[in-house]
């Protein structure tokens, strides 16, 4: 179960019932298809069924991990996940209590709605992760997106979920060795960093040649 020495260090305003919800699809680009599970299961960006697998370890709070989504992804998308190449697994990896709960309230979203959450969520995470209230700042987030801020009392604090993506962190650590964010694994091979888009290409390249 979640141990209250995961939140060890943050300000106590973390440990409100809050959550957040969708910022409103206006604000965003489409996503392409996927297979995005709120159960406890994958998130997948893309084919399910492609031959490539990439997963990707991310914590919400991670700057690196919103430059990889905002530098290396959009080509990424365009060049093997739109095309069926290959297909993204989005797994939470929670450097801290804030990136635990925001990692929640991406689960709550659920559906398709997840990825466009998570693309909203980097962006804007200048914002919200240095806040002293980052729960207002998230609050206000998806007011501007014309969504009922009082959604957040439904999932900021859900449990069951944080425990699943506590148990997942686990399993990173086990079968990848995964300590830093972001972290790749491409086909089993484990590509700790962003590698920029022309070196993951290369790479996805070689991959794609061998099979």
């Amino acid at each position: 179960m979640i141990g209250d020495d995961f939140l060890e260090g943050c300000p106590a305003m973390w440990k409100r019932r809050e959550v957040l919800g969708l910022v409103a699809g206006s604000l965003v680009a489409p996503v392409i298809r996927s297979g995005a599970r709120a159960d406890g299961g994958d998130m997948i960006l893309g084919d399910p069924a492609a031959p490539i697998e990439i997963i990707e370890y991310a914590s919400m709070t991670c700057g690196a991990c919103a430059a990889f989504h905002a530098n290396t992804l959009p080509d990424l998308k365009a060049n093997w996940l739109e095309t069926g190449r290959a297909r993204l697994v989005f797994r939470e990896y929670p450097l801290d209590g804030l990136a635990l709960r925001v990692a929640a309230l991406a689960r709550c979203a659920g559906g398709d709605s997840f990825f466009r959450f998570i693309d909203v969520l980097f962006r804007t995470r200048e914002r919200w992760v240095g806040a002293d209230d980052p729960a207002s700042e998230l609050k206000a987030i998806v007011s501007s997106g014309g969504r009922d801020p009082a959604i957040v009392d439904q999932c900021f604090d859900d449990r069951v979920v944080m425990q699943q993506i506590l148990e997942g962190l686990e399993t990173a650590r086990e079968n990848h060795g995964v300590r830093v964010t972001p972290t790749l694994v491409v086909n089993g091979e484990v590509v700790s960093g962003d590698p920029g888009y022309a070196a993951l290409d290369a790479m996805l390249q070689g991959i794609e040649a061998a099979l």
